[in-house]
Parts: C-alpha cells; structure tokens; sequence
C-alpha cells in the first residue's frame, strides 16, 4: 500500500496534476531513497564549500525535522526545538544563509527575497518533496546498509522504490562501496574527524589518544549510530555505546553516566546537549571527503543546464 501511494503521487506530480514550483535559481536536492541516516548533512556541507569555491553563494532550504515546522531562517544560536537540530548544525558550520519549514518551496523563496545575492540553493533532504522543482539530484547511500531488505516502508527502509535511482543525476556511497546501479553515477565519500571539541569550553581540543585508558561513554542520537561507533572505534578508543533514537530531544538525566571520565558525542547530538554541557562532554566534529570527479559531474551540469 505504501509503495503505491508514493508511486501515485510521483505520478500525480510528473503529470501536472499536483503543482509543483520553480524558484528563482538552480536547486539541487540532497537526498535519499531510504529512512535514517546516510550522510547528507556532511555532503551538504562539502557541496556548499565547493560552490562557494567555484564562484556560487549558496542558501541552504531544509524541513526543518523536530522543529516547529515554520517557514523561518536558521541563525546559528537558534533552538532546535524550533529549527530543528539539522539545520541549526548547518547554519553553525556553513556559513550560508538557512531556511526551514514544511513547504520547501516558500522557505526557498524567504531565502532569495531576504539574500538577494544567493544565486543557488541546496535542499538538504528533499528528495520525495516534488512541489519544489529542482535542477540536480543526488542521493545519498549508506555503503555498509545499502536499501536494505529492498522493501518499502513500513516493511523495509525504503521511502521509493530502487528503481527511483535511475533517474538521480548522481549516487554518492558513504563508507564501503556497492555495486552502483548500471549506468549510473556513483561516487565514493568518506568522513573524517579525529579531533574532539571540548562542549562546554569550544577551544579545548584533544585527540583521541587522550581518551586513551579513561572511562568513555559515547552516545549518538542519529539514523545510524553504529556508523559513528564505528568511526570511534577505528580511532582505537574503547567505551560504552549508547544509541538514541534520530533526532533524540535530550535531557540532562540521559547523560548521567556515573563512572564516565568522557562523554562523547556526534556534533548533531551536541546541539541538543549545549544547554547542559559540562566539562566531561566532547564532540567529534566530522568532514565529508569526496570523489574529485563528482565536483566536476555538478559544475558540468549546471553549465549545461543555465550557462556558466
């Protein structure tokens, strides 16, 4: 039943018969084919530098995910519970101006009419959101889950079907490869990060060898916690993992480990946690590496497809 109504309301869209809108600047979309987390906000990051790079000054629309679900901007003090925890982190590391809310098309317009200078936007997420014409797509893949059982929701991970990859511009794969749909682009992106931030003292940074032989906990509130337990283990730390549901609204009492020497966290938990950091707590900042030739894959289309 689920696979169908998405199907039907693809279709619905691609026949004209549900709107759809055009904003004033290319768009491209950020997204996925299946629930929990990829990697997008880390690609989005790395998109955004590389426009700006290449001459572009992007904005950033997203919904917005456990916040109020308002057509507003994002400043980098703003409440997740009310811009949501994503964008908040974008707003924070981007340097781009940031706008949510449910209808991505009017957060896209508020973010041109207020930055007249944005000549680009990126949806963070947005994939299945079609009254928000877009010019590039990409979807991003968990390399270790790939789509999973291959089913839809609520039987599997899957939000479209598979054969929905056929019509991306390009797949980026996070972490270990899979076997790309034929003919299709597929590039490989990695994070990395191995210098933790103190959260309640920002410029105190240590490595992870200085957690070495301590009491660690580690929690992660995000659609695939075990991506960033692994990550912690190849830095060869040891500690107990605490996984939390995505988009978790902490409180104080959930990091109440009594043995703990360090807690540490993703930088999208520490949102949420900032308002009760402590000294103990530490986040692990993270970067999106990036296949060359995909840089080059979007700067060819959107040449091709609105001039240089």
């Amino acid at each position: 039943m689920f696979a169908c109504v998405v199907a039907l309301r693809r279709a619905l869209y691609r026949a004209r018969v549900l709107p759809s809108y055009r904003v004033q600047v290319p768009v491209i979309v950020v997204g996925n084919i299946a629930a929990g987390g990829t990697g997008k906000t880390p690609l989005v990051l790395w998109l955004c530098d590389f426009l700006k790079e290449h001459g572009y000054t992007p904005g950033i629309v997203s919904r917005g995910y456990g916040g109020s679900g308002h057509t507003t901007a994002v400043r980098e003090n703003a409440s997740p519970e009310m811009a949501g925890d994503e964008p908040v982190l974008l707003a924070q590391r981007s340097r781009c101006p940031v706008w949510v809310g449910h209808d991505r098309v009017a957060a896209a317009r508020a973010l041109i009419a207020t930055n007249p200078a944005c000549d680009i936007i990126v949806s963070d997420d947005g994939l299945q959101h079609y009254r928000l014409q877009r010019d590039i797509e990409i979807a991003v893949i968990d390399g270790s889950r790939g789509t999973g059982n291959g089913l839809p929701l609520p039987a599997g991970p899957l939000r479209e079907s598979v054969s929905r990859l056929s019509s991306v511009d390009a797949i980026v794969v996070t972490g270990d490869a899979i076997p790309p749909t034929a003919g299709l682009a597929a590039f490989a992106m990695r994070l990395e990060g191995n210098v933790f931030r103190n959260l309640l003292n920002p410029a105190f940074q240590q490595e992870a060898g200085a957690f070495l032989g301590r009491r660690v906990h580690a929690i992660a509130g995000i659609g695939n916690p075990a991506r960033f337990f692994d990550h912690l283990q190849r830095l060869g730390l040891s500690f107990a993992a605490h996984a939390f549901a995505d988009h978790h609204a902490y409180s104080q009492g959930d990091l109440e480990f009594g043995d703990a020497d360090a807690i540490i966290m993703t930088e999208k938990d520490a949102i949420k946690c900032q308002r009760f950091a402590r000294e103990n707590h530490w986040v692990l900042p993270v970067d999106a590496r990036v296949d060359t030739t995909f840089g080059r894959l979007i700067l060819e289309k959107l040449k091709t497809r609105h001039g240089s």
